[in-house]
């Protein structure tokens, strides 16, 4: 092999190693800025978390955010189980009896509210339910369906932190057939509203 040759082999390794390692480093400037990137999209996302947050733990000062009373807040007397007794006479139409007056906003159709109550037979005030024996408040959205009309009708508008006493006539509650071991007839209900949101 001539000089020439050897010296253009030379040259064209060169070359090539140095384009290989060009390219190397192209490679991982790319991979750098890749990662660079993802790090800043993290940071990002966990300053948005942070920000949503934040936002809805202060939205229960605002009018029309979260509608939760803090427990504090609420009356001592909401800790114990009310005692009911049985309306009287005939009951014709929906009443809603404030027994305490909470100090939270009103409830508005569409949230989930938090309650704790009793429910009694209007004619002898025989209990028949209570989320008290369970040991646990019970939630659900108010004003969309989901409970008697006469709760959907009857919540709505009672502050947070209230405990009101709905008379409801049976065709606003379970109405008259007792089949299935629904409670038939007028009712009675003693309603703490704990929390809505």
């Amino acid at each position: 092999m001539s000089e020439r040759t050897q010296n253009r082999s030379k040259s064209e390794r060169r070359l090539a190693a140095q384009l290989a390692a060009q390219k190397a480093a192209e490679a991982k400037r790319r991979r750098q800025a890749w990662l660079g990137g993802l790090a800043g999209i993290a940071v990002v996302a966990v300053l948005i978390t942070v920000f949503v947050v934040v936002n809805r733990g202060d939205s229960g000062d605002k009018a029309g955010g979260d509608a939760s009373a803090s427990a504090s807040a609420l009356d001592p007397a909401l800790k114990t189980k009310p005692t009911v007794g049985p309306g009287q006479g005939e009951l014709t139409k929906l009443t809603v009896t404030p027994l305490i007056k909470g100090t939270g906003p009103a409830v508005q159709a569409g949230q989930t509210i938090s309650t704790n109550y009793v429910g009694v037979f209007y004619s002898d005030g025989k209990e028949f339910d209570s989320s008290w024996e369970g040991g646990q408040p019970v939630s659900f959205a108010i004003g969309v369906g989901q409970v008697i009309k006469g709760w959907d009708q009857g919540l709505v508008g009672v502050t947070v932190g209230s405990r009101v006493q709905l008379d409801i006539p049976a065709d606003l509650a379970y109405g008259n057939d007792s089949s299935g071991g629904r409670p038939a007839g007028p009712l009675r209900f003693v309603v703490d509203v704990l929390s809505a949101q």
